[in-house]
């Protein structure tokens, strides 16, 4: 074998040095990025997840970044070598990483030490121990999309197992979510009678209030009378709408704008009241997200179709006078999307006396906002009235009232953890364990 030459050895070395000095500088870059943005979720005070959530083990990573290449919300970086969780209130816990990570690196987790997360406990059917209340999906802690799904299969395949009661329903869903038509396209397929309520106005349940454009479903989804469905990586609109075509195709029975109140047992079964109506059922499937439901004011006029707590298209109160409640993410971004609306007019109004809880990124688009004529901020400041044409504000033992057409409140949800204990069904605090 002959021996390569110093030019030969030249010309291979070099340009793989080349690269190698490119790769490394990058590399570089990204981590020095990634150590700002979690500099600046230290800064801001956003350390706690939401929900399910990864941890690392630093001694199994191997700085791969495929989990960071995984997660659409970039909310996993790399630092020094290994993986961290650089935007964690933006983890919504799809559990991609998890997916992506090469050397099972990744634990999926609820909680922090700091901030416990509530989690039902149930069996493998996802029943209760309350007989005949089963859970699936993101009230039980489970955020992905397949795995949710398969919940609410088994859960009623586990129903339609056991005899047919007296009920004018053999199972009520609650929860037109990933589960909670999951479930109801296998109660189809099990013959059995049933009916899904869901209090908001449309599909989908917590993907529907995603902001992202980009939701990652890491592995096929078997569905009953559907088959397999095979999404890598699809937009909120495209999976909206399959889920509607789903609906339309299925003919599933959905019950919209009609929210459950309260659940009391009844002879060998169950109540479960909602606002439009009683329903009788042999059995329960809660299959609701962890967002809860939208929590009130509590003030007069609130009642009044004007108000509405959820932003659907800014482009609604296009010349309006709008006044969005609140002091998280989701307030400033539906009082930005609104003010860029042509002679849209917005108030945002914040009881606190800074937006502490605010990405770094909506503070600065929020700061530089303010110098237009479309918005206008009011800290320190609380809703006293609705009319039909102003609200009432209440700062300082004043009140000031201004012009109003539209109110959207974003005060965050109201788990449904009382509720769940009312029942007798037992809850476990998670304080960062899987």
């Amino acid at each position: 074998m002959t021996d390569l030459s110093p030019a030969a050895i030249a010309l291979y070395a070099v340009p793989l040095a080349v690269l190698l000095a490119l790769y490394v500088v990058r590399r570089a870059r990204q981590e020095r990025a990634a150590a700002r943005e979690r500099d600046e979720a230290i800064a801001a005070g956003l350390t706690e997840p939401p929900s399910l959530h990864p941890i690392v083990d630093p001694a199994r990573c191997v700085g791969s970044s495929a989990c960071v290449a995984a997660c659409p919300e970039q909310a996993i970086g790399i630092i020094n070598g290994k993986a961290q969780l650089t935007s964690p209130a933006a983890c919504i816990g799809h559990g991609a990483c998890a997916a992506a990570c090469p050397t099972e690196a990744i634990t999926l987790v609820f909680g922090s030490e700091r901030r416990g997360i509530d989690i039902p406990q149930v069996s493998p059917d996802f029943e209760t121990n309350v007989a005949g209340v089963f859970i699936a999906g993101e009230l039980g802690g489970m955020g992905l999309i397949r795995k949710a799904a398969e919940q609410g299969q088994q859960a009623v395949r586990t129903i339609a197992k056991r005899p047919r009661g007296k009920f004018a329903h053999d199972v009520v869903i609650v929860g037109a979510g990933p589960a909670g038509l999951a479930a109801g396209l296998c109660a189809l397929e099990q013959k059995l009678s049933y009916r899904i309520v869901e209090q908001e106005s449309g599909l989908g349940g917590t993907v529907y209030h995603y902001p992202r454009n980009k939701v990652a479903m890491t592995a096929p989804v078997d569905l009953p009378i559907v088959g397999r469905v095979k999404f890598s990586e699809v937009s909120k609109e495209k999976l909206l709408a399959f889920w509607q075509d789903i609906v339309a195709g299925a003919r599933l029975t959905l019950s919209f704008g009609d929210r459950m109140e309260r659940i009391v047992s009844i002879d060998g079964g169950w109540r479960v009241q909602t606002t439009r109506g009683t329903y009788d059922t042999g059995a329960v499937l809660l299959a609701i997200g962890r967002r809860g439901t939208p929590r009130k004011l509590d003030v007069p006029g609130e009642e009044m179709s004007k108000v509405v707590y959820r932003l659907i298209e800014p482009v609604q109160y296009l010349g309006q006078r709008v006044l969005v409640v609140g002091g998280g993410d989701s307030a400033v971004e539906a009082a930005l999307a609104c003010a860029a609306e042509p002679d849209t007019r917005v108030t945002l109004a914040y009881r606190g006396d800074a937006f502490n809880r605010v990405k770094p990124k909506n503070r600065e688009r929020l700061e530089a906002a303010q110098g237009s004529r479309n918005l206008e901020v009011r800290l320190a400041t609380e809703v006293k009235q609705i009319f039909a044409d102003r609200v009432e504000l209440l700062r300082a033992g004043a009140i000031v009232t201004i012009p109003n057409d539209a109110v959207i409140v974003q005060a965050g949800g109201v788990l449904p953890t009382a509720m769940l204990r009312e029942l007798g069904i037992q809850v476990e605090t998670k304080y960062g364990t899987a």
